[in-house]
């Protein structure tokens, strides 16, 4: 036997235990519910596109197809543990993930929720309940708009104020159902998760007061004393702008607000102007 093939023996001898001891410690970690098995075809190279669809806006979509991307989720999923029910919040998201022209896999995602007790990726048979890595590592890197910064803030607490200062006012005693569906221009920043904490902050400080997520029918304004729209008109990192209009169909009345959140000096001081007339800069 020549050097060189006594050497190749040796090493193959060497990773012989250490790649047994791997599938092992896999296999393990799979048994324990540390990870899953789920996902190999990704791993396999199969999947060669994924579409990621925002469930609120349908004109904010992206195709990945970068294989270091795509093998990064591979890494979040496969970590994933796997949960007998699924959160009752509304997916933010979906997955499509191609096998070629006819097979795909497709997930539902609700983003900034990792729960233990509730699944936040499901498909039709399963659930997991997945890192939220996948906001911070996957969705994140294909964002190519300008999200107003503190927009969680900005967005609800401004919405709060002026429905509890409303409702306190022109609407005291009323009901009031707030539609948050036809504002399109800020559709793809919300959130499940920011909604839900919103819902709970808007029963402690309005009780007579919900949201609704779903198209406005006639049927549901029956169901409320005032209709409170609110529609975003424009935004920069630093700045928002919105009209938020007070519906009394009953009385066929409307109260129209005009609102701009500015942090002038970018320093994380935000200042709010709200005015039944319409600036002039707005």
């Amino acid at each position: 036997m020549t050097n060189r093939k006594y050497l190749l023996c040796l090493i193959v001898v060497i990773l012989l235990p250490i790649l047994s001891a791997c599938t092992n410690i896999k296999q393990l970690e799979v048994k324990l519910g540390w990870k899953n098995n789920d996902f190999e075809y990704i791993k396999q190279g199969k999947i060669k596109k994924i579409i990621i669809q925002n469930t609120r806006d349908p004109g904010f979509k992206f195709s990945v197809t970068d294989q270091k991307a795509i093998e990064e989720l591979y890494n979040i999923l496969s970590s994933a543990k796997t949960a007998e029910v699924k959160s009752e919040l509304k997916p933010d998201y979906t997955f499509e993930m191609y096998e070629g022209i006819n097979k795909v896999y497709k997930f539902n995602y609700i983003a900034g929720l990792d729960k233990k007790e509730a699944g936040n990726l499901y498909s039709e048979d399963k659930v997991y309940v997945v890192s939220k890595r996948i906001d911070n590592d996957i969705i994140k890197s294909f964002w190519n708009i300008r999200k107003p910064r503190n927009f969680k803030d900005i967005y609800y607490g401004t919405l709060l104020n002026e429905i509890e200062k409303y409702s306190e006012g022109e609407g005291k005693g009323k009901s009031i159902g707030i539609n948050l569906y036809d504002d399109i221009e800020a559709a793809k920043f919300i959130l499940s998760t920011d909604l839900e904490e919103f819902k709970n902050s808007l029963s402690e400080r309005v009780s007579k007061a919900e949201i609704k997520e779903q198209p406005v029918s006639d049927s549901v304004e029956k169901n409320y004393d005032i209709i409170a729209s609110l529609k975003t008109v424009g935004y920069k990192t630093n700045l928002y702008k919105a009209e938020l209009v007070f519906s009394d169909k009953k009385q066929n009345t409307e109260k129209k607000y005009y609102i701009i959140v500015l942090d002038e000096h970018k320093d994380g001081r935000w200042r709010t102007k709200v005015s039944d007339k319409k600036p002039d800069d707005f």
